[in-house]
């Protein structure tokens, strides 16, 4: 399997002979490789997943225009991502089976955080993912493809699980009860950013979709942020749900599939650590309406995904990966206790977000 890897890598415009490759990481989507060439440069090849990603050729169009565009900006090699190209000047390989390839530059000496282990880990990750808004407020984010359809459209998550409620295939419904309330009780609210968008009054942004504290490298010396990386989701939507998830994962007290709900709160101090780091570096390009409504996308986000955990756990398990019995209604009561907690805490959120906008 090496050697056909290596074999592969030798289509794309390495500064050497690839002459060594392993599997890279511990991603669960795209199979990752670092290839070494004789030059003893590093790279990383992936075979991206099309059974995640329906369309990778669109996938492929939106990270080359987002890389290019950053690259206008960044001089750093190491703070953008750039593709390197096959030997024919194409930013991206399709093999023989239809497969699609990518190779990146390897960032050399940065490291990966699963969770922050300082407030300011967390603060740097809330820099890199405010820089990467910053620089990408001039990018035309309708030119991009919406590589999974209506992927924070919370309505029509809504509907969705109406649907899957209705159905009830697997009979679970019934020791659900509490939890489809909760749900229910909030669809109105659901609707908030979505009908906001289509009055004009946020505008569509180049977003992430996935500003978890994992996808920001980190300098391995001075602990600084480096780069983002993943950037398969990369699509239109909405700034203040990128920072909504990048919150809803990261200031959290416990791990997103904790059964004791008495460890799951929102932590304050990172809420705000976070916050200051992504508004010193994007405030200036948000709108007034996105920063009002930045706490809505905490919100939102939080309670879209324990939505969609709930949504899986009625439909009998088909979507994320599961590792023991009820792990999916575990993961769904994890959000909608910190929904909860956010929901008793939400004058004091937005008096953070006041008084660092008021410094941006």
């Amino acid at each position: 399997m090496a050697e056909q890897i290596v074999k592969q890598s030798h289509d794309f415009a390495t500064c050497g002979e690839p002459i060594f490759c392993t599997r890279y990481g511990n991603g669960h989507i795209n199979d990752t490789y670092l290839v070494v060439d004789s030059t003893a440069r590093q790279y990383i090849l992936q075979r991206i997943n099309d059974n995640v990603f329906r369309n990778p050729q669109a996938v492929m169009e939106n990270i080359a225009a987002v890389t290019n565009h950053l690259r206008t900006k960044i001089s750093d090699i190491r703070q953008v991502l750039s593709l390197v190209p096959t030997k024919s000047g194409k930013p991206w390989l399709v093999d023989a089976d239809g497969k699609y390839w990518r190779m990146y530059p390897f960032i050399s000496d940065s490291l990966c955080l699963d969770r922050a282990e300082t407030s300011q880990d967390f603060k740097e990750s809330g820099i890199a993912f405010g820089n990467f808004q910053c620089l990408l407020s001039d990018f035309a984010a309708g030119t991009l493809k919406e590589t999974i359809p209506d992927f924070h459209n919370t309505p029509v998550r809504y509907n969705y699980f109406k649907e899957v409620l209705a159905k009830d295939a697997f009979g679970r419904a019934k020791d659900v009860a509490w939890e489809i309330d909760f749900v229910l009780e909030r669809e109105e609210y659901a609707k908030t950013l979505m009908a906001l968008l289509d009055a004009g009054d946020i505008p569509l942004r180049v977003t992430h979709n996935d500003t978890k504290l994992n996808n920001v490298l980190f300098d391995r010396e001075t602990r600084t942020a480096l780069c983002v990386i993943d950037l398969d989701t990369v699509m239109p939507g909405l700034a203040v749900n990128d920072f909504g998830d990048s919150i809803r994962f990261g200031a959290s007290t416990a791990l997103e599939d904790e059964v004791d709900l008495e460890k799951v709160n929102l932590s304050l101090p990172l809420f705000q650590a976070y916050a200051e780091g992504f508004l010193s570096r994007c405030g200036n390009s948000l709108t007034q309406a996105e920063l009002l409504h930045l706490c809505d996308g905490v919100k939102m986000m939080t309670l879209e995904c324990g939505l969609r955990f709930l949504t899986d756990y009625v439909n009998g398990d088909v979507y994320f990966r599961t590792h023991r019995e009820g792990h999916n209604l575990d993961r769904c009561r994890t959000q909608f206790k910190l929904v909860a907690d956010m929901e008793k805490h939400w004058n004091e959120m937005q008096k953070i977000i006041t008084h660092l906008s008021s410094r941006a």
